[in-house]
């Protein structure tokens, strides 16, 4: 039974009989879908009571989307009824749906995925328009209602229902349709991998004159990447141009992820900088690309010169973390191209994340290279990056082992300086790194200072304490 019959079928109802109709509705309504509703006495009375007690005899667009709204929707028996009432109420005489509902109804079958529904739901609104679409001019609101459902479809695939959708738009709208459902389809399309239904969209598009913008170049130029045509991808790229539309970051970000991918470094590593060149800042997101990508092909290295050289030209991101970076360097033996990385990126005002400094540390520690260690955390410290404790007191016992335990101290003070709390395990480490060097006046000050900050429970810890001192110096 098609969507017309089945409303003709139901008798236009009055104010007397309103609520006596809505069975026979249900049941006209589930034979035209092929669907069933098992409605219980229980719920019908309910169903009933609602009507009558919130919906006055002549009710409005407004009344009734208010009902459907703060009533039914969030009812949990009656609220899958909503789009069966919605066809009830079109059946009653003095009743004519608008934008508000046609909007809501649309809506809320797309979100709980009743699409069956909806597609009846577009017919009926393509044959019964909005009130406002009485004149010359048809409704506003039509456009985005049906965009709406159109995304819908395309989500799951369902490109006829979303074609049909949209050529029954194009018909009921004034002018051309805007790019963003175009977009839509055409994204969705490259979703689910139907590339050439994508281009075919795409060309009747332009056909239609319909302008396409960014995001549609972008998605043309993902799908050619991922079907593995880089060609006519930059082929795409550059034609953005004779249609007055100018590229974006993700334009080129997705052209260098792909020309990496593929191998081809220097054409990736050439967009990024013709990045620069158009003007256009280059993202962290740009950077992770290049960073990753170069990685992968085994040019560490590569990379490392790459970040040095942005930074020279002040286009690297300061948001740009280069932790991953440095701990690959370190894991694969070159800490000294890492210290060099984030010294240079440092000087030019390219701070590190308190990550790549933590691993950098940890990376010099192992490869015993403490005076490098130092000064990375001499330098954190000053910029108020304030290391964990295990980092921290890991590179104090280093220095102590190595007979510094004056600078050993002397970074701690720096770092209670800065905000850094030292904990008991700081100071025994100072503590004995004193007494092997035979110092005892700075042994027993720290002792004291323990003492004074409570890290001393017991009489007994603290005997001990001097007892070391003392055997220390014997």
């Amino acid at each position: 039974m098609g969507f017309q019959k089945f409303l003709k079928s139901i008798p236009k109802s009055t104010a007397s009989d309103r609520t006596s109709l809505l069975p026979l509705a249900l049941r006209t309504i589930d034979s035209s879908l092929g669907t069933t509703t098992d409605l219980t006495p229980v719920a019908q009375n309910q169903l009933n009571q609602l009507i009558e007690t919130h919906l006055k005899s002549s009710f409005t667009a407004k009344d009734f989307l208010s009902f459907l709204k703060n009533r039914i929707h969030y009812h949990p028996i009656l609220t899958n009824l909503d789009f069966y009432l919605f066809n009830y109420a079109a059946s009653v005489d003095s009743f004519r749906h608008d934008n508000t509902t046609f909007e809501w109804m649309v809506r809320t079958l797309a979100i709980t995925h009743r699409l069956q529904y909806l597609t009846t739901l577009l017919q009926f609104i393509s044959s019964n328009p909005c009130p406002c679409a009485d004149g010359i001019f048809s409704c506003p609101k039509t456009e985005p209602i049906y965009r709406f459902a159109i995304n819908a479809y395309c989500k799951v695939c369902r490109f006829d229902d979303a074609l049909l959708a949209f050529d029954t738009m194009r018909r009921l709208i004034d002018g051309k349709p805007d790019v963003a459902v175009c977009n839509i389809i055409i994204h969705g399309f490259v979703k689910f991998k139907h590339f050439d239904k994508a281009l075919e969209f795409y060309h009747r598009m332009i056909g239609e004159r319909v302008k396409p913008d960014v995001i549609t170049f972008n998605t043309l130029i993902s799908g050619y990447c991922k079907n593995s045509q880089l060609g006519l991808a930059l082929q795409m790229f550059k034609e953005m141009k004779t249609h007055g539309c100018s590229p974006n970051v993700v334009s080129f970000n997705t052209l260098i992820k792909w020309f990496l991918l593929d191998g081809k470094i220097e054409e990736g590593i050439g967009m990024a900088y013709e990045m620069t060149e158009m003007g256009w800042e280059i993202s962290a997101v740009t950077c992770e690309i290049l960073v990753d990508g170069l990685c992968r092909k085994g040019m560490v290295l590569k990379a490392c010169d790459l970040l040095i050289c942005f930074s020279m030209k002040k286009v690297l991101p300061r948001t740009f973390d280069y932790s991953e970076l440095i701990e690959r360097l370190c894991r694969e033996g070159n800490v000294v191209r890492a210290t060099e990385l984030v010294d240079e990126l440092w000087r030019n005002g390219n701070l590190p994340s308190l990550i790549a400094c933590t691993t950098l540390i940890e990376g010099l520690r192992i490869t015993r290279k403490i005076d490098e260690a130092y000064k990375i955390m001499e330098k954190m410290l000053q910029e108020c990056m304030l290391p964990d404790s295990v980092t921290f007191n890991c590179l104090l016992s280093d220095m102590c082992d190595a007979g510094r335990a004056k600078e050993a101290n002397k970074m701690r003070l720096l770092g209670l300086n800065k905000g850094s709390d030292p904990d008991t395990v700081t100071y025994n480490i100072l503590i004995s790194g004193f007494k092997r060097e035979g110092k005892k006046k700075e042994s027993e000050a720290l002792v004291e200072e323990m003492l004074d900050l409570g890290f001393i429970p017991d009489i007994a810890t603290y005997n001990r304490l001097v007892d070391g001192q003392a055997k220390s110096k014997s």
